[in-house]
């Protein structure tokens, strides 16, 4: 048994929608995923806590092997050091695609990393451009990690939601109190932020003021080295254990008001939700990589595995699971990578859309529905590629078992299927028979 799984390659399906050079992208991907991050991602995962964010630890090597290849930089405008001509739609996601397969707790890390700086060089100043983004660019080494802290004790991603239902937002455990110059900050993130325990810059919500209002908050990037923070031990969770998570704590903190990039206007709240709309679209696509693993581990098994004189894959029960996994995986791929090029065309975040081009113009009720079915295609296969491989898949030699326990995980993390479906249903009650997002109209409601 091949501890760090099957190769079966890339899909030629897939192949065919890219240029010539983009697929020369995605199958360097792909060598980075088999090479680099599955074996990262199988070590760590057998680890403790604490090893894990050790300077020997496989996930810097892994981090900074992906810095050393440049990935970091694929996002962004040619100006701030992305590629000469922005990659397609298809191009990231077939990218992020086989980070996904590779590894979906180092492919979150990567990307969290790059919140902070892609936020700096959207909606940043030339001075923190120069100071931070600069310095990050041109990090080959993974010196530089960030990290995205939105939840606390009391609230998820569903802040944006309690509002829209009509409901009091929660109070958050993060309070700013404005003194000249900017902002000092006291409270605590949870224990879920991702990367948090390695992170030297995190990009920070932060409620503005003692009002028992989440939604009057701003958003900032902070160097999480600076005086009065300290970050909680990492913690063991169920899965995705590629990806240290742990809390953050805030003791007046000064925050630089040249840091906060999104002030506590009623922009703020539309801003969270073009986020949310823009790393919905992300995720989808890791989802589709993790989804593809356990398919084609699954197929690998069934084709290999002896039963009653023969492999399983004569059995009939046995061949339409495996059509169903993979319908599950193409569809997935399919509706995820239409949403990611809408993004790319309307968020604003976007290499193609440039510095000061801000549309906001995605739509939640698509971007929420993309990472709900990538996830939960994701989860029933896995499910499935347990199954299919028998007593084998239950084994913690086994990849399947780990691609399971990560897909369960996927359920909660970067936003519950629950409270996704709420942000969709909501936009689809107001919004359906509309095709661009109507910011004055949203603004309207906070």
């Amino acid at each position: 048994m091949d501890k760090h799984g099957s190769d079966l390659g890339v899909s030629f399906l897939d192949l065919s929608n890219l240029k010539e050079d983009e697929r020369y992208l995605k199958e360097e991907a792909h060598r980075v995923a088999r090479d680099i991050l599955r074996p990262a991602a199988w070590q760590l995962d057998k680890m403790s806590p604490e090893e894990r964010v050790l300077e020997s630890s496989p996930f810097h090597k892994a981090m900074a092997e992906l810095k050393s290849l440049g990935y970091h930089r694929m996002f962004l405008p040619a100006e701030y050091g992305g590629p000469e001509e922005p990659l397609s739609a298809n191009a990231q996601a077939s990218v992020l695609e086989e980070l996904g397969w590779g590894s979906l707790g180092l492919a979150t890390s990567f990307l969290v990393d790059t919140l902070p700086f892609l936020s700096i060089a959207f909606f940043g100043s030339e001075d923190l451009k120069e100071s931070v983004l600069r310095p990050w660019v041109e990090d080959e080494q993974g010196k530089f990690k960030g990290c995205w802290a939105i939840t606390e004790p009391d609230h998820g991603s569903d802040f944006l939601s309690l509002r829209q239902d009509g409901l009091d937002a929660p109070k958050g455990q993060l309070i700013a109190k404005e003194v000249d110059g900017g902002w000092l900050i006291s409270g605590q993130k949870s224990a879920w932020v991702s990367s948090a325990p390695v992170a030297t810059h995190g990009a920070i919500h932060v409620q503005a003021g003692p009002l028992n209002d989440i939604l009057h908050s701003f958003f900032a990037v902070i160097d999480l080295n600076g005086k009065g923070i300290k970050r909680s031990n990492p913690i063991q969770m169920l899965g995705v254990r590629d990806d240290p998570q742990g809390e953050l704590f805030f003791d007046e903190v000064f925050v630089d008001e040249k840091n906060v990039l999104v002030a506590p206007t009623p922009l703020y709240p539309v801003f969270g939700d073009q986020l949310l709309c823009m790393t919905s679209a992300i995720i989808s696509q890791v989802a589709v990589g993790l989804c593809r693993a356990a398919f084609e581990e699954a197929l690998n098994n069934s084709r290999n595995r002896i039963q009653g004189g023969g492999p399983i894959t004569r059995h009939k029960n046995i061949q339409l699971t495996l059509y169903s996994m993979f319908e599950k995986v193409e569809t997935a791929r399919a509706y995820s990578r239409q949403v990611l090029n809408h993004v790319m065309e309307s968020s604003p975040i976007s290499a193609k859309s440039g510095p000061g081009g801000f549309s906001f113009g995605a739509s939640p009720r698509h971007t929420r529905t993309a990472q709900i079915y990538a996830k939960r295609c994701a989860f029933e296969v896995a499910h499935d590629a347990i199954q299919v491989s028998g007593a084998i898949g239950l084994s913690e030699e086994s990849l399947v078992e780990k691609l399971f326990r990560d897909a369960r995980c996927l359920l909660i993390e970067d936003g519950t299927l629950e409270v996704l479906g709420f942000d969709a249903v909501n936009d689809v009650i107001s919004n359906y028979e509309k095709s661009n997002y109507n910011i004055e109209e949203v603004m309207s409601k906070w």
